[in-house]
């Protein structure tokens, strides 16, 4: 093998679950929401002085959060920064298809018409 080669491994859809990290779902969730927050604040083109002000937090804070460093943060809390960028959040509750032995989340975003 060659001495700088690169090993690549099959994912599943999360990768903090392939990497076995505790509450993989939650942590997934989390950069889903944290992912689109970056998307609202740089489709507006807003500095991250601006998207703290509109979220009630730091400069710093958003910068960490969009680094990914996001674990302090509570769904809830983060559900609450999209309201805060206008937009309404729906949960949704469905039987699941297929032989998947368990449920999934999943963040969708929906362009305005």
């Amino acid at each position: 093998m060659p001495r700088n080669s690169i090993e690549v491994h099959d994912s599943g859809p999360n990768i903090f679950a392939d990497l076995g990290l505790p509450d993989a779902d939650t942590h997934f969730l989390k950069a889903q929401i944290v992912s689109e927050l970056h998307r609202l604040a740089h489709e507006r083109k807003q500095t991250q002085t601006a998207t703290g002000v509109l979220l009630g937090i730091s400069q710093p804070e958003v910068s960490r959060m969009f680094k990914g460093r996001f674990r302090e943060y509570s769904v809830e809390r983060l559900i609450g920064f999209l309201t805060a960028f206008n937009k309404d959040v729906e949960i949704i509750v469905k039987d699941r298809s297929g032989a998947v032995t368990r449920g999934s989340v999943t963040l969708k975003h929906e362009a305005a018409a």
